[in-house]
């Protein structure tokens, strides 16, 4: 099925009599008829057995997310931001390094830069546009994973996963992208190289900005045995696990080890799994992803032209742009396009940005992106604020920049509410 059936009947058939649409199962437990069922699952985790595990809404739409993006197993988290960490964690422990692209969304940088960092796991930052020697260069002994952005947040830099990967699987290790910004239905990374995905459900997926929610999917394809005849890493992943049981993740689940691992260790002791209800609200978001990621495509690309007309504006960065210095990746990774985000500097620095935020009408100044309706932000002042100078300026960021995410709105009246700000210069 292509990605307009599979947002609406993938993860979940119902049999005859049952619910049309995906039920909430509002319980954080289940019932079983003996001890040695319950005792059972604790050698396999196979069943439901608790909430903080997984649960049937939840499963439905993880299957569904696993469906776009072509992978073999998913895990909702209760935030992007906890996707994020239990995607490295996952592979990292105290005393193991990690690379990142510079060009991610601030929050992440300050992940890993500090709390990370605080864990005893060192991130290593390469610059997006790094020459593959460059990002061999950056490998430590003790680096276990490279972690990139599709389109970053705010940046809007398109990230070459193939380049990446390919450094990646040189040096026996899983490459994780962030595909928030993208989506499924603008690029599919797995079939660029990349083993494992992340999001922010939180973002286009949900499109409504009712709740927060990350997910991360498993490719399926990265061959942990392999890697760790030949570099001794993921002994966890191949060896038993003691914290649950003697289970042996790549014998007991094949191609699924990895995402597996991450809902039996990491969701069982942090407990960052969403409700029922959140996943039922992601998965209504899930349905109409198609169609709103057209219409915010068309927007944005509209939007940035206007911009572009506009001799206040210092510069507009939108992949979907030919002069864009992303526009070549974005041909080859966006074809279908970027988004629904431009990232725009306007003349006269920081006072100028925030006079021209402050008379939009329409547009919402608010701590979100990709939602439904027109928003912006200033990332200097808000998300990106705990990063230094330096950091601001690796991560393609200046006093100027305000983040323009268009939302659903007829474009005649979002250039409108544009024209007001551009006035109030």
């Amino acid at each position: 099925m292509k990605a307009e059936t599979l947002c609406l009947h993938a993860g979940y058939s119902p049999k005859n009599g049952e619910p049309r649409v995906v039920p909430i199962v509002q319980s954080t437990t289940y019932r079983f008829d003996s001890t040695e069922h319950v005792a059972a699952l604790f050698d396999k985790p196979t069943e439901y057995m608790y909430s903080r595990f997984a649960n049937p809404t939840c499963d439905a739409v993880e299957k569904k997310i696993a469906a776009l993006e072509g992978g073999v197993g998913a895990m909702l988290t209760s935030s992007g931001q906890a996707a994020s960490l239990c995607s490295i964690l996952n592979l990292c422990s105290a005393g193991d390094s990690f690379i990142a692209s510079t060009c991610i969304y601030g929050g992440t940088v300050n992940l890993f830069s500090v709390t990370l960092k605080k864990l005893g796991i060192e991130c290593i930052w390469v610059k997006a546009d790094a020459t593959p020697d460059e990002i061999r260069a950056a490998f430590k002994p003790n680096t276990k994973c490279v972690f990139g952005e599709t389109i970053a947040n705010p940046a809007l830099t398109v990230f070459d996963i193939e380049k990446w990967a390919a450094v990646a699987h040189e040096k026996n290790v899983p490459l994780i992208v962030d595909n928030t910004f993208a989506t499924p239905i603008l690029c599919r990374p797995f079939e660029w190289g990349c083993d494992i995905v992340i999001h922010s459900t939180t973002k286009y997926m949900d499109g409504h900005a009712l709740q927060g929610g990350g997910v991360i999917v498993d490719s399926g394809k990265f061959d942990w045995v392999k890697a760790n005849k030949a570099t001794g890493f993921f002994a966890d992943m191949v060896e038993p696990d003691e914290s649950y049981h003697g289970l042996n993740y790549t014998k007991e689940f094949g191609n699924a080890a990895y995402i597996i691992k991450a809902r039996t260790q990491l969701m069982r002791d942090f407990g960052c799994y969403p409700a029922a209800q959140s996943a039922f609200y992601l998965n209504l978001g899930l349905e109409t992803l198609p169609l709103r990621m057209e219409r915010y495509c068309y927007n944005a690309m509209k939007v940035a032209e206007f911009f572009k007309s506009s001799d206040k504006i210092a510069s507009v960065t939108y992949p979907g742009l030919p002069d864009d210095k992303s526009h070549a990746l974005a041909e080859k990774y966006l074809p279908k396009g970027c988004s629904g985000v431009v990232s725009i500097s306007i003349k006269g620095g920081r006072n100028a940005a925030i006079r021209f935020m402050d008379d939009l009408k329409l547009a919402s100044d608010e701590v979100h992106v990709a939602d439904i309706r027109t928003c912006v932000l200033h990332p200097a002042s808000a998300t990106h604020r705990q990063l230094t100078d330096e950091q601001l300026v690796a991560a393609g960021i200046d006093g100027g920049m305000v983040r323009f995410s268009c939302g659903l709105e007829n474009i005649d009246d979002i250039i409108d509410d544009i024209k007001l700000g551009l006035a109030a210069i």
